[in-house]
């Protein structure tokens, strides 16, 4: 919604937890709403914003330099790999939001836009609080499926005990899923404690929260949103797919390509490699910015992408290259090309890829879906169990590799699954559908579309509160 004379309405702060894989759709979101002429700020830390480029810059970035200068554990959250601080990142981000955010409000009251709303991470639930001291409208972004959501939901009110006891559980909304197509941190709670309590503290304070925004889109988790909708009493709604505009609508300006790149990618070595080959005949292969390959799974995963004998591109960061099998590039040279970094948009759109080996991140499955790519799930940990779940047994656009007992995908599995989705019987089964799910996508983001209603609604509310 533009106002007619041209000028911005409304003020937006914007709080991501300071990963790429959380800050990105959250950047996308906030695209958005700039494009409908609001004024978007995102609150981050310094290295997040040194390594954001805004190509059409509609967003003002706010960090807390002065206090990341004193405690530099702090400048690199949002970093590459692990942090080697002892506190967790979502710890050490509380602390800078609690200091810095109310700061930040405080500067803009006195400006010509003050802030209306403050739209944050749903992990970051201590942004609440600062919300309500202020008298401004809350708003929480969820980074994960709403089926996955759900499960957290069902968890915190009590309906899914914990520690898991039986081979199955079961939800409201949701198929019957087996122990280990739940969150690995739920069926193993002592796994990642930290992780596993900041997922379930989401739904703690859930009806104090005035808009609740998940990063899906309606006929993609229909049911489940309708159902996640009637345990609240405030506005539950579907506001993505979150990826750049040109791969879907083309609606917002210049909106080609994340804006937080942790990693240089080889964007002219893929695009001249995949021009070389035919329609459908390259296997994709990435697991994200920080999932950690073991080297026996490294040594799973290339010998089993040989054995295809399919044209692979393969994403390994710089980071993970000393695991790769000694003499594997040189032997796989004319058939595969090994990258430490793409743009993974550019790749998934190029009519040479036919088949997407993903670690099934909420970010990445969106991606593959939108771009209308059969997908092979080879799930680490996390929400990847259950997307990988969906991947393969309710969205059928995809495969999803059988792990061993110590969790390995072995390369005979993984050999069986690319090969299927490449040439299988159910290959054409698998692309029409993921074909659908694009064009469902593309229609959720445009004019009129389910989600592009439902962000133009949150707009309207905040017009309406700015009078």
């Amino acid at each position: 919604m533009v106002e007619e004379d041209g000028s911005m309405s409304g003020h937006v702060l914007v709080v991501p937890f300071p990963v790429s894989g959380h800050t990105n759709p959250m950047i996308q979101i906030s695209k958005r709403l700039a494009s409908k002429n609001l004024k978007v700020t995102l609150f981050t830390t310094l290295f997040i914003t040194e390594s954001t480029k805004f190509e059409a810059k509609p967003l003002v970035i706010e960090s807390c330099y002065d206090m990341e200068r004193s405690n530099p554990s702090i400048s690199s959250v949002g970093g590459k790999g692990e942090s080697s601080s002892e506190v967790h990142p979502a710890d050490i981000f509380e602390v800078i939001g609690l200091k810095h955010l109310p700061d930040i409000i405080e500067k803009y009251s006195k400006s010509e836009y003050p802030v209306k709303c403050l739209l944050f991470d749903s992990i970051c639930s201590w942004v609440l609080d600062i919300s309500k001291r202020f008298g401004l409208i809350s708003a929480a972004f969820y980074t994960q499926s709403c089926s996955v959501n759900a499960i957290y939901y069902n968890i915190q009110k009590g309906v899914i005990s914990i520690p898991i006891e039986g081979p199955t559980v079961s939800a409201p909304c949701l198929p019957l899923l087996a122990t280990h197509e739940i969150p690995s941190h739920v069926y193993d709670v002592d796994s990642r404690p930290t992780s596993l309590s900041l997922c379930l503290k989401q739904f703690s304070n859930v009806d104090e929260i005035e808009w609740h925004f998940f990063n899906t889109f309606d006929k993609l988790e229909n049911e489940v949103m309708n159902w996640m909708a009637l345990q609240s009493t405030t506005k539950v709604m579907a506001i993505g797919p979150t990826i750049p505009s040109t791969y879907l609508d083309n609606r917002v300006e210049r909106d080609k390509d994340y804006d937080l790149h942790l990693y240089t990618p080889d964007t002219n070595a893929c695009s001249n490699w995949l021009a070389t080959k035919e329609a459908s005949s390259v296997v994709y292969v990435s697991f994200g910015s920080m999932a950690l390959i073991s080297e026996d799974q490294m040594e799973e995963i290339a010998w089993g992408l040989r054995n295809c004998n399919y044209h692979f591109l393969w994403v390994v960061r710089s980071s993970e290259e000393n695991k790769l099998p000694s003499k594997f590039i040189e032997e796989t040279t004319g058939k595969g090309l090994v990258v430490s970094w793409c743009q993974q948009m550019v790749v998934l759109a190029h009519e040479a890829v036919g088949c997407f080996v993903t670690h099934c991140g909420w970010n990445s499955t969106l991606e593959g879906m939108c771009l209308g790519v059969p997908m092979v799930a080879m799930q680490q940990k996390a929400d990847q169990m259950t997307n990988a779940k969906f991947i393969e047994d309710v969205w059928t656009v995809g495969k999803r590799v059988k792990l061993d007992g110590k969790g390995l995908a072995k390369r005979d599995k993984l050999e069986e699954c690319i090969k299927d989705v490449m040439e299988g019987d159910e290959r054409e089964v698998m692309k029409k559908n993921a074909v659908m799910w694009k064009r469902l996508a593309q229609e959720a983001v445009d004019i009129g579309g389910s989600s592009d209603k439902n962000i133009s609604e949150f707009v309207a509310e905040l017009k309406s509160r700015d009078k």
